[in-house]
């Protein structure tokens, strides 16, 4: 029973998990262009920033994977085991990019750190997997609130990778730092869930059947606009994140990774608040509004030149993205809560789904766009200082309105949604499921 579990334990377990991928995602972020640098630019020139948007991109495909299958086997495995694994994937994998880093540039060097990120990618839907029915089978009644509080951990964890990252830089230590950092969460994660004892999920306590879970799918077809719809919110609110060093350092003439740490720090602080906002205009008019917000903010980051306006259209990003994540997981829960883990899980694949398409999309975008900017490859070659950052900062006003636009699409559809709660009375129940 979930009264004789330890609640709190549970939730440090949890906040640990989701700070560990919120971490990677960072770490990522800060050593992309490293990696472009130092290894990419000496493969293949012309489609570097293409292949950064690649091996970001594997991340992303190993997250969705784990969630497709992770999610309905969570029940068989085990949520212990399930972080185990995730423990593992980003120890492994963190070695693997390292390894890569200190070998001669080859094709093997692109493997390497596709696997390695692919790694971090499985250990980050392990995460998913296991700790967002963990807290929804803890805490039913209150599922936006604490889900917001656990995902807040997130960007706490790129608070932490970001600022470290910029010491690292600071000390004149390698960037391959940022990825050693890893392995202590990791190994913290893998000790702590030795000695848990974990709940068994909401659909098993309901008592809804292993079967019944799956055929849920059909019983609930309206689930695929949440499925659909979480492809897009997903999109606006990593692609961008994993993409920001890489665009805006030689843009703004400040390091991109601050923006990615002052939206952390906002979100951090703006996820806590998320069950009383969600109270007075519902969960979904929370995504709502938050489209707004992030097609403005993304818009505006885009043309920022200057530090100020980079932070600036990164606070109205923030706010817009801030909720995205958990309240799409907390709204599929309360609407089908017959279709437990799995749901959850299909949510979080969306999202994970979508990412693999558009990191590697806005790489393509920003290739092309230097390379029309600069007039071909032999000229860019050629090209540095004022007259780089100027092909540069075109190729990211490209790449960045390209994504602005995502969050527009989902207006009328959680608009409809929302008007259609509020006429029947409804804030965010399971009404389709009931």
């Amino acid at each position: 029973m979930v009264e004789n579990l330890d609640k709190k334990r549970l939730f440090l377990v949890g906040n640990l998990s989701i700070f560990m991928i919120g971490l990677g995602f960072a770490v990522r972020a800060s050593i992309a262009s490293d990696i472009q640098g130092d290894i990419f630019n000496e493969l293949d020139l012309a489609r570097s920033a293409g292949l950064v948007g690649e091996v970001l991109g594997a991340t992303f495909i190993g997250f969705a994977l784990t969630l497709l299958f992770g999610s309905a086997l969570v029940d068989k495995v085990g949520m212990r085991a399930m972080l185990l694994f995730s423990a593992v994937g980003y120890i492994v994998g963190s070695v693997l990019v390292v390894a890569a880093s200190f070998m001669p540039v080859s094709s093997l060097s692109y493997w390497l750190i596709f696997v390695g990120f692919l790694l971090t990618g499985l250990g980050w839907g392990a995460v998913e997997a296991a700790s967002n029915p963990m807290i929804t089978a803890v805490y039913p009644e209150e599922k936006t609130h604490r889900l917001n509080i656990l995902h807040a951990w997130w960007p706490a964890g790129i608070v932490v990778g970001g600022i470290a990252g910029l010491g690292f830089s600071a000390l004149n230590l390698p960037w391959q730092t940022n990825l050693l950092m890893l392995i202590v969460p990791g190994a913290v994660l893998a000790y702590l869930t030795f000695s848990t004892v974990f709940p068994v999920t909401e659909r098993v306590q309901s008592g809804v059947s292993y079967g019944d879970m799956f055929k849920e799918l059909f019983r609930a077809p309206s689930y695929f606009i949440w499925f659909f719809a979480m492809m897009i919110t997903a999109a606006a609110e990593l692609a961008p994140g994993q993409w920001v060093d890489l665009a805006l350092t030689h843009v703004v003439g400040m390091q991109g990774i601050l923006v990615l740490i002052y939206v952390s720090m906002l979100m951090f602080v703006m996820r806590h608040f998320a069950g009383a906002i969600a109270k007075r205009i519902s969960s979904v008019g929370l995504l709502f509004v938050g489209c707004i917000f992030a097609a403005t903010g993304l818009y505006g980051l885009s043309l920022s030149t200057s530090p100020l306006a980079a932070f600036a259209s990164a606070t109205l990003w923030g706010i817009g993205v801030c909720y995205f994540w958990p309240t799409m997981l907390s709204v599929v829960s309360e609407r089908y809560p017959r279709g437990g883990a799995l749901f959850l899980g299909l949510t979080g694949f969306a999202g994970g789904l979508s990412i693999q398409f558009v990191l590697p999309q806005m790489g393509a975008i920003f290739d092309a766009a230097k390379l029309e900017a600069a007039g071909g490859v032999e000229r860019l070659a050629t090209l540095s200082g004022e007259q780089m950052d100027a092909v540069l900062r075109y190729a990211s006003v490209e790449s960045f309105q390209a994504v602005a636009l995502l969050p527009l699409i989902l207006l009328p559809v959680f608009g409809a949604i929302w008007l259609r709660d509020r006429s029947r009375g409804v804030a965010s129940t399971a009404i389709e499921s009931q």
